[in-house]
């Protein structure tokens, strides 16, 4: 038996941290929404008792390592499943580029493996275990978009944003999330209007969303990497209404109104950026089937 599930990148509209918090972690309170990008995540069926990965990225670990691997480990033990599954990751999503891959691979897994291994558990049951793997994870369980505090494991699911085109670069080097928020500064951060942000999109306010686009692991990027910082002002003289770096980085993306001017933006960047890709908001929440 086989099962076929979609596992969509997610972007940060804003992106603010608080504190340090006594675990090590940081209090963060970030808004996140899914694109239009996606991996596939193939489960097959086995019935010797073990866990397979397949992937032709060389990038992705086919080991304990991968996050998929996590999550189908945890639920096998958790639940006491004493059949196999071979997990193929065909990756659209570029590599430690601050889209949520290797986190939207997982949940896509625990997603379908409940339904595979019939563990009949529901979106909350499984965003809770997707915690432990890692902190975008819960979050990449539901989909959709929604407000994420605590480590980013505590999820308020919000409305879909106003409708526009995504337009993602990403330069040729990966970036560690740990390293960016070691390197932080909470002294010498300029916060984002998170409340404004929500306000945005509960009015369904395209400018106003983009006004208040806000991520505080810029700082620390764009001073590792200024590469990055030069795709920002590129798409801004292309004319993207807002611009933004997702996660720890390094992809940054635009969010543009017009096709026409998407389209601009898109084969502009293509002249000096390894990969970029226009997409769609998809903002509604995943369902079980």
């Amino acid at each position: 038996m086989k099962l076929l599930v979609k596992a969509p990148a997610k972007i940060n509209l804003s992106l603010d941290v608080l504190n340090k918090r006594p675990d090590g972690y940081h209090e963060v309170e970030m808004i996140m929404t899914t694109i239009d990008l996606a991996d596939r995540i193939e489960l097959s069926l086995l019935e010797k008792d073990q866990i397979v990965i397949h992937s032709h990225n060389r990038f992705v670990p086919d080991d304990q390592r991968n996050l998929a691997y996590q999550a189908a480990l945890l639920l096998k033990e958790r639940f006491k499943v004493k059949k196999g599954v071979a997990i193929t990751i065909d990756k659209a999503i570029p590599v430690a580029a601050g889209l949520a891959g290797g986190s939207s691979d997982a949940a896509a897994t625990l997603r379908g493996l409940n339904q595979l291994w019939d563990l009949g558990l529901t979106l909350d049951e499984l965003a809770a275990i997707g915690a432990e793997i890692g902190s975008d994870v819960s979050f990449c369980v539901y989909g959709g978009t929604a407000l994420a505090k605590g480590r980013g494991e505590e999820i308020t699911e919000l409305p879909a944003p106003p409708t526009c085109w995504v337009i993602l670069a990403k330069p040729f080097i990966g970036v560690s999330t740990a390293d960016v928020y070691r390197k932080l500064d909470l002294n010498q951060i300029h916060h984002p209007n998170t409340k404004e942000m929500i306000n945005g999109i509960y009015q369904g306010d395209y400018h106003h969303v983009c006004e208040n686009v806000g991520n505080v692991l810029e700082s620390v990027t764009l001073n590792i990497h200024p590469e990055v910082a030069l795709i920002k002002d590129q798409m801004k003289r292309f004319g993207a209404d807002a611009v933004l770096m997702s996660g720890s980085g390094p992809t940054v993306f635009g969010l543009v109104k017009h096709d026409s001017r998407m389209h601009r933006i898109y084969n502009g960047l293509r002249g000096f950026c390894d990969q970029v890709f226009a997409v769609r908001m998809l903002g509604e929440r995943h369902t079980l089937d």
